[in-house]
């Protein structure tokens, strides 16, 4: 049987009330006590300055403590006389006038007349000064005893107070937990919602960002990913309709040819076996970029690193496009330094990346242009940079260059006009893959142009 839901608002709710109930009840327990006790603490001190201030009236008038018993009952002191003896737990408070030398001059509790009060109660006591000098002192014996009537009813009404100033902040504490509860809970349920959204397909999902605590970065973080996974989704989709269409058309020419020749409606010549061997070598080449692009999204692209100068890269990169430049009338140059640091790459690889880059600039620089091969120190980097007088990348195509399949004209491509790399960059993924085997290396690589005045392919790749 499935458990019963519980509501995370309903917890917090709950929560929040404790917590606020709790806190209510202690502090008007401590508030009570401690009236309570100041109360008679307030009491004690108010009879006793009474006391006080009679006995130091007395001395004033008479010069000496004679009689001062007889005084305290003709002027009605609460305690002017030791009580009887107090019953078991019963509670007393009596005021005992001692002399200079500690005699009890008039009693209260346990102390009789000419008895020596205690050191200790007397250390204690409030003093009695007449003019300077030092004439007795009065000591506090006991507790106070129970509370007259008015005493008590002041102390109910200041408890009723308490108790409802503790309903009052209890309610209130509800109400605030009800609404922090809701503010906490509902981009959560935005959240799940949303989730359960992408779950089902419905991919692009975005919540409200409503503030900027934790939650607020759990929106955003939740935004990003909803984007980028929409994205990536549909870059494979698209992807998928690339690799068809480019698969499509080489086997569309092969078995066409073979077709016609199974039928006899054309003849086998070696030019015809050319170019079906044409369009499978560019199949293969097209297989081996999609796996090149595959290992480097699992990061298990292998790399042979070794120490490579880099000006000797460089020329092995324009020994081999040497020709196709020269026969397009294209200035092919190396501008490197005196000296560089070497560089610790995996060479094929990156002869790769610089083929693909010099092959794109040979398609689109025309006549007596000029294609630079040019390399520089960047700090702890090397840059190396592939500039070109062609006729440049439009702005809104440059975030895009390095995107799969994707092509600034489609129209451009002719296999006559490229180099031995040609055929991944017919098919829009030369590119793709320079970037995925610059980062395999730990670099990276940017574009830069401007429509008519050329393109600027720049790597950066670690000392």
């Amino acid at each position: 049987m499935k458990a019963p839901q519980r509501s995370l608002a309903l917890k917090l709710v709950l929560a929040f009330l404790l917590v606020s109930v709790t806190g209510v009840v202690l502090s008007a327990f401590l508030a009570r006590w401690a009236t309570y006790r100041e109360f008679e603490q307030l009491v004690v001190e108010r009879n006793r300055e009474e006391y006080v201030n009679r006995v130091t009236t007395f001395y004033e008038d008479t010069g000496s403590w004679d009689g001062v018993l007889l005084y305290l009952r003709r002027r009605a002191q609460p305690v002017p006389q030791a009580p009887p003896a107090p019953q078991p737990g019963e509670r007393t408070l009596a005021f005992v006038l001692v002399d200079t030398e500690g005699k009890v001059v008039a009693p209260g509790g346990p102390l009789r007349p000419g008895e020596v009060a205690p050191a200790a109660l007397v250390a204690d006591g409030v003093p009695i000064e007449v003019g300077d000098q030092h004439v007795g002192t009065v000591v506090t014996i006991g507790e106070l005893p129970e509370l007259d009537r008015r005493d008590q009813s002041y102390l109910d009404r200041t408890n009723r107070v308490a108790v409802y100033a503790a309903l009052g902040a209890t309610v209130i504490a509800l109400v605030l937990g009800v609404l922090l509860a809701r503010t906490l809970t509902h981009p959560i349920r935005a959240l799940t919602q949303a989730t359960r959204a992408v779950a089902a397909g419905k991919l692009g999902q975005e919540v409200t960002v409503r503030s900027r605590d934790e939650l607020g970065e759990l929106a955003t973080s939740f935004n990003q990913m909803s984007a980028d996974l929409s994205r990536a989704t549909e870059a494979r989709r698209q992807m998928t309709a690339d690799i068809a269409h480019e698969l499509r058309t080489p086997l569309t020419v092969i078995s066409g040819y073979l077709e016609s020749m199974r039928d006899g409606v054309l003849k086998p010549t070696p030019e015809r076996f050319e170019t079906m061997y044409a369009e499978s070598q560019h199949l293969l080449r097209l297989v081996d970029d999609l796996r090149t692009l595959s290992l480097a999204d699992a990061g298990e692209l292998t790399l042979n690193k070794v120490d490579v100068p880099v000006r000797v890269l460089l020329q092995r990169v324009a020994a081999v496009y040497q020709h196709p430049a020269e026969q397009r009338g294209i200035d092919l140059v190396v501008d490197v330094p005196g000296y560089l640091p070497v560089l610790v790459v995996d060479p094929d690889r990156m002869l790769q990346v610089l083929g693909n880059l010099v092959s794109n600039a040979l398609r689109y620089t025309p006549e007596c242009g000029r294609i630079t091969l040019a390399a520089s120190a960047q700090g702890s980097s090397i840059r190396l940079s592939v500039v070109d007088t062609g006729a440049g990348i439009p702005a809104e195509a440059l975030p895009r260059v390095f995107d799969r399949f994707y092509r600034v004209d489609a129209a451009r491509t002719s296999p006559e006009e490229t180099g031995p790399d040609a055929p991944a960059a017919e098919s829009g993924l030369g590119l793709a893959i320079a970037r995925s085997i610059v980062e395999a290396h730990g670099g990276s690589i940017v574009v830069t142009s401007e429509v008519g005045s050329g393109t600027v392919f720049t790597v950066d790749l670690p000392v």
